[in-house]
């Protein structure tokens, strides 16, 4: 038997004893180290089950009760059949997309638009918040030897990040608009620093996470609550506006003024997940020429390539980590610490077996 955190419901999160996976063909078993904790696991605490399947998931088949942890690092303890190109002992972090392979999306390279995709620790397949986990070995990426378990624990959000920026029109010395200050808005900001962006604003009530933002390479923040963000971001882009915003926030007011913002032929990239239906003031696109595009979390490479970026010190997201934990104190000094005094921290990371 192995302790395991698990979901079952809204506000009912429980520290159980479970079996032990097996590790068959073509997999890996994962002693997790260190688990952040992602606003979509709040968003299952707080209003859920939203994302984790109450019937049967179509890849895995399971249900709630669910073990929980999606952004994960371990190391490998067995490896299955088949499996020769990873060694037992070696550090890895564990990239949780479950697909199908089959649907048109998956043909296309494009496993994080599954027909009918699913993460580890909020689909199935168990989850990072436990002694032991089995993926698939296409799953499970190699840390390089300077980068810390800590930071192989974060790759996971910044990879989404990352993927965001991939999508984007960015080009080198353009000017950005960073919606919201929580991991992902700060992940985008050290991303868009990495990568070339000249001129980063980044718009955040929070006085906390404002000043995280200046720490992670925002060069100014604002205000929404007492800035007028449109006129402001005008004015520090030469009367123009920025040439793209990311939206890590999904408010409406936000996605409002993100909308007038950016200049003519400009571009809006939407990362957040809504919790209310939004609604597009077409004209605002349509007689600038603006663009709005979706992204979802990350493609096959892109793990590999904020790895790399991590190793040769492009990227530094260890100070996000803002708390480490236990197992057993993942409600009080974890879920309830992010929701209740969200102003302190970025992220929390629970420490399995570090």
């Amino acid at each position: 038997m192995m302790k395991a955190v698990r979901f079952h419901g809204q506000k009912d999160i429980r520290l159980e004893q479970i079996e032990v996976p097996t590790c068959g063909k073509g997999q890996v078993m994962v002693k997790p180290a260190y688990v952040g904790i992602c606003g979509t696991d709040l968003h299952e605490y707080m209003g859920g089950p939203n994302i984790i399947p109450t019937t049967p998931h179509p890849i895995t088949k399971e249900k709630a009760p669910l073990t929980l942890g999606h952004e994960f690092s371990g190391v490998v303890e067995e490896v299955g059949e088949g499996v020769e190109d990873i060694k037992i002992g070696q550090r890895v972090s564990v990239q949780p997309i479950i697909y199908d392979g089959t649907c048109g999306a998956c043909r296309d390279g494009l496993i994080n638009c599954c027909d009918n995709n699913g993460f580890v620790g909020l689909s199935g397949w168990g989850g990072g918040l436990s002694e032991h986990v089995v993926v698939p070995r296409a799953a499970v990426y190699e840390i390089p030897e300077a980068v810390s378990m800590e930071a192989g624990a974060l790759v996971e959000p910044i990879a989404v990040a990352w993927h965001s920026v991939d999508i984007s029109p960015l080009k080198k010395g353009d000017a950005v608009l960073v919606l919201g200050g929580g991991p992902i808005g700060l992940a985008v900001i050290q991303c868009l620093k990495a990568r070339g962006a000249e001129k980063i604003i980044a718009s955040e009530v929070a006085p906390g996470r404002q000043e995280f933002a200046k720490r992670f390479g925002a060069d100014y923040v604002l205000d929404p609550t007492k800035d007028d963000i449109v006129a402001r971001v005008r004015e520090l882009c030469g009367g123009v506006g920025a040439d793209i915003a990311f939206d890590a926030a999904g408010v409406q007011a936000g996605l409002d003024q993100a909308l007038k913002a950016i200049r003519a032929q400009g571009t809006l990239v939407n990362i957040a997940v809504w919790e209310k239906r939004a609604q597009l003031q077409m004209n605002d696109l349509v007689f600038r020429e603006r663009k709005y595009v979706g992204v979802t979390t990350y493609v096959q490479g892109d793990f590999r390539h904020v790895l790399d970026a991590i190793a040769a010190g492009t990227l530094k997201p260890e100070p996000m980590i803002t708390g480490k934990i236990q197992m057993d104190q993942i409600v009080e000094k974890g879920f309830r610490a992010l929701t209740e005094d969200k102003d302190k921290h970025v992220k929390i990371l629970v420490e399995v077996s570090p």
